[in-house]
């Protein structure tokens, strides 16, 4: 009796949509259970960047400067006090109540940031909603500080 021998040129094939599936699951899983970690170390300097200019200044703005040690300037007019009512009576002041007008807000680097937040709320408040934050690009110079306010 003869029997067939095996020949040395079987098919010898891996089922690869199985393998896909299971490495699609995989990344998947992956995908879906990281976690991204904030740095919270990270330098950062507010006042500079890189990017389109946002277009020329009108002189029918309102312009609000947030001074290094917190002092605010609206419209190059220093203001006596550092509270949220002496700003917004200085805003409608010189805005005349059209908040349409742009809202530009030019704060230094070392401002604290509580006073740059004031000078938003004031703003969302009074109902303006073009507000502006000018940047320095890395390189050029900074703009003159403001004169520190009367005592």
């Amino acid at each position: 009796m003869k029997f067939p021998r095996p020949s040395q040129e079987d098919d010898v094939s891996i089922n690869l949509v199985s393998l896909i599936d299971v490495l699609f699951i995989l990344i998947i899983f992956f995908m879906v259970s990281t976690t991204f970690v904030q740095e919270r170390k990270l330098s950062v300097e507010l006042p500079k960047a890189m990017g389109e200019e946002s277009g020329k200044t009108t002189a029918a703005s309102i312009e609000v400067i947030v001074g290094r040690d917190g002092d605010y300037a609206v419209n190059n007019k220093t203001l006596a006090a550092r509270d949220a009512k002496t700003l917004e009576r200085a805003v409608l002041e010189q805005s005349g109540g059209d908040t349409t007008l742009p809202f530009i807000i030019a704060a230094d680097a070392a401002a604290p940031y509580q006073a740059v937040v004031t000078v938003m709320d004031v703003a969302g408040q009074l109902g303006f909603t073009h507000l502006r934050l000018p940047a320095n690009e890395p390189g050029t110079e900074a703009a003159p500080e403001i004169a520190p306010a009367p005592k």
